[in-house]
């Protein structure tokens, strides 16, 4: 009789057998190149670093946000039926606050990066990088934090103070 618990037992059946398993992968799909990735790889970070070459003025962009952006987000981005784009009471008045590109956003970049990721909701990616420049500009320009002769582009987008940009904790301090 065996003075092994059957625990032990287990444990030792299952060591000796896993490495056989591990062996054996189901072999799916292929690797993927380094090109594949960057195609995926959009995000524009606060400092300006992944932004795409392109630009864009509120002028273009008023153009671009009567065609693609006006039936979810209104008129002058003002909301209905969807998030409001502008205006905005102080975030101090508390959490039921409506969150808006003036109120709540930090960096303009923030802004690029979820219109060249997410809009338009109906068909996200679809826009071109002048396209993201140029609406980025309007709205940053019906908020007053740009002027309405400003271009937006690599260079110049980053150096925007938004007004809630003390407003956050950076998690990552060191990928500004």
């Amino acid at each position: 009789m065996s003075t092994l618990k059957p625990s032990l037992i287990l444990f030792i059946a299952l060591a000796f057998g896993a490495g056989a398993a591990i062996a054996q992968t189901p072999r799916l799909g292929k690797p993927i190149m380094e090109a594949d990735i960057a195609a995926w790889d959009i995000s524009a970070m606060p400092d300006g670093t992944g932004l795409p070459p392109g630009s864009g003025t509120p002028a273009q962009g008023a153009k671009i946000y009567a065609q693609k952006c006006i039936a979810c987000h209104g008129e002058n981005g003002t909301g209905k039926p969807y998030a409001a784009l502008v205006g905005g009471a102080p975030l101090t008045d508390g959490i039921d606050t409506s969150k808006t590109i003036a109120n709540f956003w930090g960096y303009s970049t923030i802004v690029f990066d979820f219109i060249r990721r997410a809009m338009p909701f109906q068909a996200p990616r679809t826009l071109t990088d002048d396209e993201v420049y140029a609406l980025t500009a309007y709205i940053l320009a019906l908020n007053r934090i740009i002027g309405e002769n400003d271009t937006m582009n690599a260079q110049t987008l980053p150096k925007v103070m938004m007004p809630n940009r003390d407003g956050f904790i950076i998690r990552f301090p060191d990928r500004i």
